[in-house]
């Protein structure tokens, strides 16, 4: 590197000296109006979900019939994010997170009603709305804290609460249902969205009324395009998609693994399944905190090829034990990996992309909901042909092109303009 463009990245990192990063206490107090929204926006589909047997009943449904329609979500996900990923940064992120809890609260009102048609309404609007529900939130989230590593650390709090909601969501709308059905709980959620889309109405204003969204307005295709050129930006995408082929396949068959192989019913396999998000909870919650510290003692990039590496050798090594300890170790361990991965995409994303961030955020959402069918397809195609032992190749195999997109990602360096983060190297140098 010459001695010029030391001296010019030097100018762009010195104005950009951070501030001590607020404690998560505090960050929790400003962001609660967007941790709270992330939680709702998870119960939908936890709720049809935990009640797909009552729910086809009242529908004169099968139960094949109605959980076949959980997958018009994830379609509706994935078209509506990659087509309305632009226009996330041309409106207030408070604006467009509160379209988003208007449409999740209609569709619950939908669903509420346990007529077929309905519900598969309500599955793709819950679908659709929330494609630009969670990357308003979180851009919203990172945009209160700028754009360095506070603004990292805010995005992977809202993560941190997505997760923790999947975890403990089930319990929680089943203690209020046994006083008014599943049918209450989606009035309930109607009832939260619509009071979340009002404040996030108001505070999408500034104190004139006015609209303060982004003054970036490049054209439809051109925001891919940028977005596209950022050093980096894609790899982290590719990234995501197979890091959530991976988790989401493998959690897929993860209780007809333990049925088939230790003998463990639904009831002992519920400890099972906790172990798992709680282990992605702490890891995620840790993970965002350590790599968007105002000295991290390990880089962003370095943590995320870490973090891979550890779903490689949990996932492969998980499907040849045969001693039930060593199994529930690598569980937790691979969930612990998954969050560290997810972290490090979210954090790397938001300080990366700066006024594009809401953009990337939403293609990234509808590549995680691409990564839901790539690897359930892989992992019953693997368990088909071969077994256990395919599921691990076909898993291990994406894992392994993961890696090789993080290394990518480490040579491709920071985008060199304002708001990248400070102490980042320019484009092309590694980090």
């Amino acid at each position: 590197m010459s001695i010029d463009t030391k001296d010019a990245a030097m100018d762009r990192e010195a104005p950009e000296a951070e501030e001590p990063l607020p404690s998560d206490l505090r960050m929790a107090r400003t962001l609660w109006p967007v941790l709270l929204a992330s939680a709702v926006g998870l119960l939908p589909f936890t709720i049809f979900s935990t009640y797909l047997v009552p729910m086809a009943d009242e529908a004169g449904s099968s139960v094949a019939a109605m959980g076949g329609l959980r997958g018009l979500g994830g379609l509706a996900a994935l078209l509506v994010g990659t087509a309305l990923a632009p226009f996330i940064d041309r409106v207030r992120k408070e604006w467009a997170a509160a379209g988003g809890l208007v449409a999740l609260g209609a569709s619950a009102a939908l669903g509420a009603s346990g007529d077929f048609i309905l519900l598969a309404v309500f599955c793709l609007l819950v679908g659709a709305s929330t494609s630009v529900l969670n990357p308003a939130l979180t851009a919203a989230a990172a945009d209160r804290f700028g754009t360095g590593k506070a603004a990292g650390r805010a995005a992977t709090l809202v993560t941190a609460t997505q997760s923790m909601t999947a975890m403990l969501a089930a319990p929680v709308v089943a203690l209020p249902a046994l006083f008014w059905g599943w049918e209450g709980d989606l009035v309930a959620v109607t009832a939260a969205s619509l009071l979340l889309a009002a404040v996030f109405f108001a505070r999408g204003k500034n104190k004139d009324g006015e609209d303060t969204g982004s003054e970036q307005r490049l054209s439809y295709l051109a925001s891919f395009k940028a977005l596209g050129a950022i050093p980096g930006v894609v790899p982290l995408l590719l990234i995501a998609m197979l890091r959530t082929a991976v988790f989401m396949g493998y959690l897929a068959y993860l209780a007809a693994y333990y049925d088939d192989r230790f003998e463990l019913g639904p009831g002992l396999f519920a400890f099972v399944w906790t172990l798992s998000g709680a282990s992605f909870f702490v890891s995620n919650l840790l993970t965002g905190r350590i790599t968007n510290s105002a000295e991290p003692r390990i880089g962003t990039e370095r943590m995320l090829g870490i973090g891979l590496v550890a779903a490689l050798v949990t996932v492969v090594g998980f499907y040849f034990t045969h001693w039930l300890p060593l199994a529930l170790v690598l569980t937790s361990l691979h969930a612990a990996g998954h969050a560290v991965v997810a972290a490090c995409v979210v954090s790397l994303i938001v300080r990366r992309c700066g006024t594009l961030r809401g953009s990337a955020l939403s293609v990234n959402a509808a590549g995680m909901s691409l990564g839901v069918f790539v690897g359930a397809a892989l992992g019953g195609a693997g368990l088909g042909l071969a077994g256990y032992p395919g599921i691990a190749v076909a898993f291990g195999a994406l894992v392994i092109v993961a890696l090789g997109a993080a290394f990518l990602v480490s040579r491709s360096g920071s985008p060199a303009e304002p708001g990248q983060e400070a102490g980042d190297a320019p484009p092309g140098r590694p980090t």
